[in-house]
């Protein structure tokens, strides 16, 4: 993987692969923050909460970075930052201006590396803050998340040159996941949402609706449980759920016997 290192126009380094397993891959490490990453996301169908819990894991995880951060962009424009320590958020919001290496990484479609901000050149006002809030170095990684939502994520420690081979190699691996992690995150909400929906137009339909208030009134409980109870039944039966709704209207709408 090609990445780009140091202050102004220096050339692409490439990722040195030949150093010892451990030292490079961290394998052991890298494989149980993906692990702790897929078990933090795999129920998650808020973006933002999805992306409050990967910056945590990912700080928490990787031995000396002290903080991570996420930039979101959704159809080019500014869709939402997360950090892991509140003070370091402004480091990742694009509102503070388009120069970062956030949108670097964006940008570029490549990892971007600053080892050691006190000689870093490219985003002069960024490096600014960065040194002031007590950064030192930062990865940024970027990651596809959709069609409509890429970003980066970012990790940063408060030491020179503490960012290693071994870093470079996890925000890699971190990138990709998460980019598959927050897709599947989406597509959940968007899941979610239409069955919201679909269940409003359920509610709405005659003999659905009908038999809906006939389970509430039965059971006391809200619509979206004598939904729910339909729908078991549906399922138990292994017919339509409107053909359930109409058995349960026709039931109730018999007379009884004297």
């Amino acid at each position: 993987m090609v990445v780009r290192s140091g202050g102004g126009d220096r050339e692409p380094v490439n990722l040195d692969m030949r150093e010892s397993p451990i030292d490079a891959l961290g394998v052991l490490e890298t494989a149980a923050l993906l692990r702790e990453l897929t078990a933090g996301l795999i129920a998650v169908t808020d973006f933002d909460e999805a992306l409050e819990q990967l910056v945590r894991i990912a700080r928490d995880a990787v031995p000396g970075v002290n903080c991570c951060g996420f930039t979101a962009l959704r159809a080019g424009e500014p869709a939402g930052v997360a950090a892991s320590d509140p003070r370091l958020a402004e480091l990742d919001d694009l509102r503070h201006g388009p120069d970062s290496p956030a949108m670097s990484a964006i940008r570029r479609r490549e990892m971007i590396i600053a080892a050691d901000l006190a000689e870093e050149l490219r985003w002069p006002a960024w490096t600014s803050r960065a040194l002031g809030l007590g950064v030192r170095g930062v990865i940024s990684a970027p990651v596809d998340v959709d069609e409509q939502v890429i970003g980066a994520i970012n990790l940063y420690a408060e030491s020179a040159e503490g960012l290693t081979t071994r870093h470079q190699l996890t925000a890699m691996l971190l990138a990709e996941h998460a980019g598959l992690l927050l897709a599947a995150v989406r597509d959940r909400a968007r899941q979610a949402a239409k069955a919201g929906q679909l269940d409003s137009a359920l509610l709405a339909e005659g003999v659905v609706g009908q038999a809906i208030g006939v389970i509430m009134t039965q059971r006391g409980c809200p619509a979206p449980e004598a939904l729910d109870v339909l729908r078991s039944a549906a399922a138990s039966l292994d017919i339509p759920l409107r053909e359930v709704a109409e058995r349960l209207v026709i039931t109730v709408s018999r007379p009884r016997e004297s």
